[in-house]
């Protein structure tokens, strides 16, 4: 009886070794694509939690942030009052004199109030500032409506300047409704100023200059 052929034992390590390394290039290129894949989706993820954050923030007055009002509440005040202290910073490098013309109020909630902070350029050249805030307790920024304020845009100031500059606000009367807020006695409105490197310069009309020290 004849004999099947036989590969030997060396053949067929050869013909095994030419067939590995295009599977493993394969799961190597597989993975690499993956990787790559998790990376991109990492940095755009990045890119887009700082606005997704900021909005985060307005919409539900998350760490302190204000909201933005346009008219008065519908409901108008109620009887219950309670205070509103006025605090202001100024960061380095911004030469300002910077003041609540009040340091403390005392209001009725659902009351619309205007307040003056005082600002003054103490340097001998034009500089430009913006003005970051927040209120205190951080739980509170979801109630505190503001409907005109100066920190919605940068401020340039000519040396020696002096400014009044109006906050517009009311305190939302549904806070009466949140009762972990039942013993809420006092608020605390903080504005920071930071310096603007590169301050937008905006061509004024003759006779615009002393309009426009008391605009926001």
């Amino acid at each position: 009886m004849d004999r099947e052929p036989t590969i030997s034992r060396d053949q067929s390590r050869t013909a095994n070794k030419g067939r590995g390394p295009s599977k493993g290039l394969g799961r190597d290129v597989l993975v690499a694509s993956i990787c790559g894949g998790v990376v991109a989706l990492m940095v755009g993820a990045s890119y887009a939690a700082v606005p997704f954050y900021n909005w985060f923030c307005r919409a539900t007055g998350f760490n302190g942030t204000t909201q933005v009002a346009t008219s008065a509440p519908a409901t108008g005040p109620i009887a219950r009052k309670i205070a509103v202290r006025f605090d202001s910073n100024v960061a380095p490098g911004l030469p300002w004199k910077f003041e609540p013309e009040q340091s403390e109020i005392e209001v009725n909630i659902g009351q619309v109030v205007t307040v003056f902070y005082t600002v003054t350029n103490q340097a001998a050249r034009t500089t430009a500032g913006q003005a970051a805030y927040n209120v205190a307790p951080l739980t509170v920024g979801s109630y505190f409506q503001k409907i005109n304020c100066f920190c919605f845009t940068e401020q340039t100031m000519a040396p020696g300047e002096k400014r009044e500059m109006p906050v517009v606000f009311y305190v939302d009367p549904s806070i009466a409704d949140d009762h972990e807020n039942d013993g809420l006695n006092t608020i605390t409105l903080s504005y920071t100023f930071y310096p603007v490197r590169d301050p937008v310069v905006k061509p004024l009309a003759s006779g615009e200059d002393d309009k426009r020290k008391g605009n926001l």
